[in-house]
């Protein structure tokens, strides 16, 4: 009870550890997470440390982690949320976790790029097909409209001396088909007319289906077009502009036959290639789903490892006798249960030399360490929020748990609203194994982690809301009021009632419990509570 009140007693530890077990010392260790190590090579950088390659391997495969989480959630497959607590891989087993995370990242890579080639794949079939669609609907009126509407795009063929039948067979008509995206139609056609002087005919027709990105699978619109022109130099001129505009320029057949029979076989090819889509995101679904429900322990073993790898890079290498030197602060109190976790870790690495932890003497001031539980960590995070207290100075936080709910409480004052409070916080205290595991963000972190102090802030106001007579900012009469109207009344000017307190009224008898409803109606009612 006396670390409640004051900060644990702490003490400088040494630690000989033999380098074949001291990744299974501290291993054991950080599962208890009863010692703080200091850092013995100030002056080293990062690439000078013993450890630095194992820590690069880590972040390695913490980086083929990332991919595959943002892969799984792409596909929109839950990650099982299980209170992984896996152990600490051995040393040889690294080897092994590094080849899994690499097979397992090239395969999903070379499942994305194959699923990415289809879906272009797919993606040209569909706009192709929608060409096909429409180009039957555009041929009818396009020679008419060469014709018909050249005084608004360009000179009239009576002006140049030709007649209608002549300007037909000296003006063979061509075309250009392709698909480019809706927002871009307007500036694209604008700017045909201008670099074409009119010459050319444009038709487009929006898509109605809603077409993917294959490479962001973002959804996009797209129209398709058909160009018409006359002559062969105005080739060259719309195809840069359509390559411009990133439009997409698909062959079409002149005949309607040969447009026809293309266009079947589009269809067939459509039809197959969304079979073949179709197996390989099932494939894609198995892969990621057999990684889901392993993910969460891989990455508790991969977090382990590097911090395991961290805490020996803080260690001085003894060169001579081949072993590792570390410091660490430690709670006296724990020092039987340090003591057997390292005998633990030595008996798992099969190591011959013991190690050693000595305690030594320090001018340095010691940490402040102050235990905490389930229910004390959320005030003690308060407290330390102001600032942390000196090495075994008196722990406010005990008296904190009852002042801080109840000053709340005094402020908040209403039966009901505390009431809600207390039941969100009672289903957070009642649920707090499952809702633990569950990423609910920054918002809901705060609200859980400080759910005991939630649960006190509703008790507390329950009590000063009866006490303030205030329910929803409402007030309720429960024993009725002390307050009685003398029969007399005496009429002022204006129609205004004085009432005055019976003279009857006993005063040795207080109200039974919080505050009489009649102040709610008085005018110095704020005066009064306050």
């Amino acid at each position: 009870m006396g670390s409640l009140f004051r900060s644990e007693e702490m003490t400088l530890a040494q630690l000989f550890l033999q380098s074949d077990a001291a990744y299974h010392c501290l291993s054991d260790l950080g599962e208890f997470g009863l010692v703080q190590f200091r850092d013995l090579n100030p002056n080293a950088n990062p690439f000078q440390r013993k450890f630095t390659n194992e820590v690069r391997r880590c972040d390695e495969m913490e980086r083929c982690l990332n991919f595959l989480e943002e892969e799984i959630q792409k596909a929109r497959i839950p990650i099982p949320n299980r209170d992984e607590n896996a152990a600490a891989p051995l040393p040889t087993e690294l080897i092994e976790l590094e080849a899994e995370f690499s097979k397992l990242e090239r395969e999903i890579r070379e499942i994305n790029t194959n699923q990415e080639t289809l879906n272009r794949s797919f993606l040209e079939l569909i706009e192709l097909k929608h060409i096909f669609l429409q180009t039957s609907n555009f041929f009818p009126e396009a020679e008419e409209a060469l014709i018909s509407g050249q005084k608004s795009q360009g000179l009239p063929y009576e002006e140049r001396g030709l007649s209608e039948e002549s300007f037909r067979r000296s003006s063979p008509l061509s075309f250009v088909s392709g698909v480019i995206r809706r927002d871009r139609v307007a500036v694209f056609e604008r700017l045909l007319w201008r670099a074409c002087r009119g010459n050319v005919f444009l038709r487009h027709h929006e898509i109605d289906a809603e077409l993917l990105d294959p490479k962001t699978g973002n959804p996009t619109f797209k129209s398709v077009f058909v160009i018409f022109y006359q002559g062969p130099q105005l080739l060259l001129r719309v195809r840069g502009i359509c390559e411009g505009f990133s439009a997409t320029i698909y062959p079409c057949p002149d005949t309607v036959a040969e447009r026809r029979e293309m266009a079947m076989g589009v269809g067939t090819r459509i039809e197959d290639l969304r079979v073949v889509l179709g197996q390989a995101m099932d494939h894609r679904n198995t892969v990621l789903q057999a990684v889901a429900r392993k993910f969460r322990s891989l990455y508790v073993k991969v977090q382990k490892v590097k911090a395991i790898y961290h805490t020996l890079n803080l260690f001085s290498v003894d060169l001579t006798t081949k072993c590792l030197i570390g410091e660490c602060w430690c709670a006296v109190a724990d020092w039987d249960a340090i003591q057997f976790s390292l005998q633990r870790g030595h008996a798992a690495s099969g190591s011959v030399v013991n190690p050693i932890l000595n305690m030594i003497d320090t001018p340095l001031t010691p940490p402040t360490y102050n235990r905490v539980n389930k229910f004390t960590a959320a005030f003690q995070g308060i407290i330390d929020a102001y600032g942390v207290a000196t090495y075994r100075e008196i722990n406010p936080t005990p008296f904190t748990i009852i002042t801080f709910p109840f000053l709340f409480a005094v402020m908040f004052g209403d039966c009901g609203h505390g009431l809600l409070m207390f039941l969100f916080a009672y289903f957070l205290v009642r649920k707090e194994k499952e809702l633990a595991r569950v990423k609910g963000g920054e918002i809901f972190s705060t609200f859980f982690h400080g759910r005991y102090i939630i649960l006190l802030m509703g008790l507390f106001s329950i009590y000063t809301g009866f006490i303030y007579n205030d329910c929803f900012s409402k007030s309720f009469n429960i024993f009725g009021s002390s307050w009685h109207v003398n029969r007399k009344i005496t009429k002022h000017m204006e129609d205004t009632v004085t009432l005055s307190l019976d003279n009857d009224f006993d005063t040795n008898n207080p109200y039974p419990f919080g505050l009489d409803p009649i102040w709610q109606v008085a005018s110095n009612k704020l005066t009064f509570t306050n």
